[in-house]
């Protein structure tokens, strides 16, 4: 590599710089403390482990985005995380072992082999909240307000939250008439709401029950929650088992229905995380951004992997993502400079200040730039015996 270009970093890493930093991090604390008074305790997961314990439960949705490396002590294949989720799950089923619901937080960087579109990070800071040990609507329920509290936390006072149900799907495909294959390919058109060139694939498969028209008619079911109205009214007769389905998402929607700055849209042809996800699944969006910014969703599956079948829902967010979007006032600090000074009551001055909260940044030997130079808009000044702070002008 040419010396000039040591400094550059891979394409879609960054570093965070001063003051972006401590808001960061600052940032982190305030959701990580809001987790907690809801009763999600914190784990902190390896940022690497073998492979297979990597991409267990995810049906392979992982594999891609992982990046790999050799185990120079043992050579087992490892790979650096992409997503902290399916280790917080064998952090529940195999380490934790509880019988009781449990609460788990997280947060941590991970890292993608590419970007999900042009221009995005692939070294995500992830924190989220698992619920473990309950199967029930209610879960899903609390997972979504506090999704919905962490992003008012940041500040975001407005959000547009996306519903569906991997079950809905799940359940036609299985009572249908299609091969393996075929659902497959089904499933990929449906992620692009290709209705027409589903209606082509039916034709040319000579396929004319109801289930699988069904399958062709959940594209439009898409909008407010009159949406499950005309679901229950296509699913009654060809689907019953699917009924469920629309009142668990009808449970969620009238529980946070009552939010002012929450705009609900239900879409029982939205397959996001389809091989992972095995219930309700929620996207949470923000006003002009095009893509969501809060993902979650139930995934009963993975525990089975880990030798502990637990049901299991939650949801991440990025917290890079949420800084940018932050519109909560932040506090403005002052910098005080103490002038070099071999005086001792001045060292226990600046001591004080500092323990306080205050930031005190101290004249080097032989330092050219001044306090302003220095960003600071206060300093110590010798007055009447005493070292004060004052404002400088």
């Amino acid at each position: 590599m040419n010396t000039i270009n040591r400094w550059l970093l891979p394409e879609g890493v960054e570093e965070i710089l001063p003051p972006k930093a401590i808001e960061l991090e600052n940032l982190c604390r305030t959701i990580i403390d809001l987790f907690s008074t809801w009763g999600y305790e914190l784990v902190i997961p390896p940022m690497v482990e073998y492979l297979e314990s990597l991409l267990t439960g995810t049906g392979g949705d992982l594999d891609l985005k992982t990046f790999k490396l050799t185990d120079q002590l043992n050579g087992r294949l490892m790979g650096i995380r992409a997503d902290i989720t399916p280790q917080v799950a064998r952090i529940d089923a195999h380490l934790l072992k509880r019988d009781t619901p449990t609460r788990l937080s997280y947060l941590g960087s991970v890292l993608h082999t590419r970007p999900g579109k042009s221009g995005e990070t692939r070294a995500p800071l992830q924190v989220g909240a698992e619920l473990y040990g309950h199967s029930g609507v209610a879960s899903d329920i609390e997972i979504v307000k506090l999704m919905l509290a962490t992003l008012k936390q940041v500040g975001i006072n407005k959000t547009y939250i996306d519903i569906g149900h991997i079950g809905i799907f799940r359940t036609l495909s299985a009572d249908s008439s299609l091969s393996l294959i075929q659902q497959e390919k089904v499933f990929e058109v449906l992620q692009r709401k290709a209705k027409d060139e589903l209606k082509c694939l039916h034709k040319e498969w000579g396929i004319t029950n109801a289930v699988s028209k069904a399958l062709v008619e959940i594209v439009d079911l898409n909008g407010d929650i009159t949406v499950l109205d005309e679901a229950k009214k296509l699913l009654a007769k060809i689907s019953p088992d699917s009924l469920q389905y629309l009142d668990e998402i009808k449970a969620l929607t009238e529980s946070i229905a009552g939010q002012s700055e929450v705009s609900i849209n239900v879409d029982l042809a939205e397959l996001r995380g389809y091989h992972y996800h095995t219930g309700m699944i929620y996207t949470a969006f923000v006003p002009g951004e095009g893509e969501g910014i809060a993902f979650g969703g139930r995934y009963d599956d993975i525990g089975i992997a880990f030798g502990r079948a637990r049901p299991a829902t939650g949801f991440s967010t990025d917290v890079k993502s949420l800084l940018k979007q932050q519109s909560i006032s932040k506090k403005t600090t002052s910098n005080i400079f103490a002038p070099l000074s071999s005086d001792m009551t001045l060292d226990e001055k600046i001591n004080a200040l500092r323990k306080s909260g205050k930031i005190v940044i101290e004249e080097l030997e032989g330092q050219q730039a001044s306090a302003s130079e220095m960003n600071c808009d206060q300093q110590l000044s010798f007055v009447n015996g005493e070292w004060v702070v004052e404002d400088i002008k």
